[in-house]
């Protein structure tokens, strides 16, 4: 459409002036110039805070790895490869990463088993649908401090709950928290109840998304619950297994708040996490420099787990 403006000048003859709409609103560069500028706007605070808390403590970090810092503030100047080369050697930090695997291990298959049982028996449609739900999603909403203290009482040796149950079956009490056979299953066992809600509502939600009339197909074909488990619910909930397992390993290797609130790493350092071991360095033996070289090797395990995690699920074509 073309808009035609008459333009009347003294002593002239009238103008005809053709004013497009393109012309009324501004040319493509301005417009270009206007979306940008509005789309900076935008992701500006954000572009602020995570340069300000994420990109800089990590280059600072980096820096500081290659340094003798303390927290008193001496010792500063470079040491170049000095704290990677002491780490590599450090029977603790070894420790602490075994120990932080082994968690990883046995906390990881139940979080998952666990988490499915729930999802599959809520799904079934069992009476007081929202008191299931809240029942299994509700100690996931509390503090760690909240759990921690919860069961560092249900483990007490004297007046604790997990004893009295086992003692009505004839078993001895056990120091669940003091014996180093017993202290990283008492960790893993409080985790589990405390984090395994979140599994659950990713599997349920999965769960709702399976359509209907594969089951009606599979019963019409004689199919029972268990074969309908294994050959249908099982398989289509293969890509949240996979989620599942990534978020699930990643969030046990930074483990830190439940074990150093329930056994401070202790007994004997049968429970120090990576985590608890880098701050105890940077904080309690004033090592800065060393703890952040820590920081780093413990921060190339993990992206190497997750490389190794994301290779498998493409492989077996579990992602979507």
């Amino acid at each position: 459409m073309t808009t035609t403006l008459t333009n009347h000048a003294p002593n002239h003859a009238p103008k005809k002036v053709a004013v497009t709409p393109t012309a009324r609103r501004g040319g493509p560069a301005s417009r270009k110039r206007g979306e940008n500028l509005t789309g900076w706007m935008f992701i500006g605070p954000f572009m602020i805070f995570f340069i300000l808390f994420l990109v800089v403590p990590i280059v600072w970090g980096l820096y500081l790895s290659f340094t003798g810092q303390t927290l008193t503030g001496r010792g500063g100047g470079l040491v170049g490869f000095a704290n990677y080369q002491e780490a590599l050697v450090d029977p603790d930090m070894w420790r602490s990463m075994g120990n932080t695997l082994w968690f990883v291990l046995i906390s990881t298959v139940p979080l998952v088993l666990i988490a499915l049982a729930m999802a599959v028996l809520v799904n079934l449609g069992l009476p007081g649908q929202w008191l299931w739900r809240l029942s299994y999603f509700m100690p996931y909403l509390l503090a760690s401090s909240v759990v921690s203290l919860f069961w560092v009482w249900m483990f007490n040796p004297q007046l604790g709950l997990i004893n009295a149950i086992t003692g009505l079956f004839g078993a001895e009490p056990i120091a669940w928290l003091q014996d180093p056979k017993y202290a990283m299953l008492g960790i893993v066992i409080a985790t589990v109840w405390w984090t395994v809600g979140f599994n659950f509502l990713l599997y349920l939600a999965a769960l709702q998304n399976i359509p209907e009339q594969q089951y009606e197909a599979a019963a019409l074909d004689g199919a029972g619950t268990w074969r309908q488990l294994v050959s249908i619910t099982i398989p289509n909930l293969a890509p949240t297994t996979v989620l599942i397992l990534i978020l699930q390993i990643l969030a046990s290797l930074k483990v830190f708040d439940q074990i150093y609130q329930m056994t401070a790493g202790g007994p004997g350092g049968t429970t120090r996490s990576a985590v608890q071991y880098i701050f105890e360095v940077g904080f309690t033996g004033y090592r800065f420099g060393y703890s952040s070289a820590i920081s780093y090797i413990f921060f190339a395990l993990v992206v190497i787990i997750s490389i190794a995690q994301f290779a498998v699920a493409s492989r077996k074509g579990l992602k979507k």
